[in-house]
């Protein structure tokens, strides 16, 4: 039977998305620079500088900042629907939604302290927390993800899948390096190993040190198979292709190790972030409303 092929454990966005982030992050960064001189003076200052029309919440740069931060976050719910709907399957994968859903979320706070121009009290401070406390939940929510094994379409593995899935690295693993099955097969079972933590705050710590473990055993692979003796001797390309499974093949092996831990705490991190997101979406209606209900806009 085939077997759907995991996608890599420390997989981030796809190319396209990583781009874009890359872009995203690199405009803002530039947009926060430009106006540090503003962003340092004090509150009574500030209404003295030429920037201040441009950069001040309700400016022109500040409250497009806001805009474009409000449109990004409704945007965002289209993850959920499209998890939700099943006819919306001929939007994409849910993979890629999760992807696009992270890269724009990536790009919240440095957007929305441009929006504040770094202060973050009042009005502004309630809508800039709420999403904040969104984001950083969304980033743990991720990595838990990243932690249950899962087909390239996003679609969660069975102990079956899995368990081929990790026959077929070792197998090509060792047509790669030329090395003994069995031996390969020894020593990465030996770098996955280790007590299962009890309790869900033992075992999320747990996953963390698995990852440590995991990126120390990558480098101490990379220094053994580089200096394998004769015939079994790689070069450096086939090295890290030999690398990067190993790793992969370690990781699912950590990850089947966790999964029914992982899976609880991913079941109660749901619980947790979606009434989360939802007051967070509250808070910025509010604060929307309130900002055009008061005439604080340059376009009202």
């Amino acid at each position: 039977m085939a077997t759907s092929r995991p996608a890599p454990a420390t997989r981030a966005v796809s190319r396209a998305n990583h781009f874009v982030l890359t872009v995203a992050t690199l405009v803002l960064v530039g947009a926060n620079a430009a106006g540090y001189s503003y962003y340092m003076l004090p509150m009574a200052e500030r209404v003295r500088s030429p920037l201040h029309v441009y950069l001040r919440p309700s400016g022109y740069v500040g409250q497009t900042a806001g805009i474009l931060a409000v449109a990004i976050f409704i945007f965002l719910w289209l993850y959920p629907l499209r998890k939700k709907i099943r006819g919306l399957a001929w939007m994409g994968s849910v993979g890629k939604w999760l992807d696009v859903h992270i890269t724009f979320a990536l790009v919240m706070p440095l957007l929305l302290a441009v929006h504040a121009a770094w202060r973050f009290g009042g009005i502004i401070g309630l809508g800039f927390h709420a999403m904040m406390i969104v984001w950083a939940s969304g980033i743990v929510g991720r990595y838990l993800y990243m932690r249950i094994p899962r087909s390239k379409s996003g679609l969660e593995l069975t102990l079956e899948e899995i368990a081929s899935a990790r026959r077929s690295m070792v197998t090509e693993l060792a047509a790669t390096t030329g090395l003994d099955p069995g031996e390969l097969e020894k020593t990465l079972s030996g770098a996955a190993s280790g007590r299962v933590s009890p309790g869900l705050l033992r075992a999320f710590f747990g996953m963390i040190a698995a990852d440590f473990t995991r990126w120390r055993m990558r480098r101490q692979l990379r220094r053994r198979w580089r200096n394998l003796p004769g015939r079994h001797r790689l070069d450096d390309r086939t090295l890290e292709k030999a690398v990067d499974l190993a790793t992969r093949e370690i990781a699912l092996e950590q990850q089947v190790r966790m999964l029914q831990r992982t899976q609880r705490i991913f079941r109660y991190w749901h619980l947790l972030h979606r009434p989360i997101a939802i007051m967070a979406l509250f808070a910025v209606v509010i604060h929307v409303a309130v900002v055009v209900a008061v005439g604080a806009t340059w376009f009202w």
